[in-house]
């Protein structure tokens, strides 16, 4: 969203519009809680890391 401020905007007209801009925002995401120990692991995480950057 662009909100358009010139320098006749008044300080009230200013503030409103911010307002409106922040209230409009929605939080975007995905809720990944559902996938929280969804893998279980037998190595250490790094070390598996460390193993697939070095089949490269």
């Amino acid at each position: 969203m662009t909100i358009i401020i010139n320098k006749n905007t008044s300080k009230k007209e200013f503030e409103k519009k911010l307002k409106s801009l922040q209230s409009s925002k929605t939080e975007k995401g995905i809720d990944l809680s559902k996938h929280v120990g969804v893998i279980k692991l037998d190595k250490d995480p790094l070390q598996i890391q460390k193993e697939m950057r070095g089949e490269w």
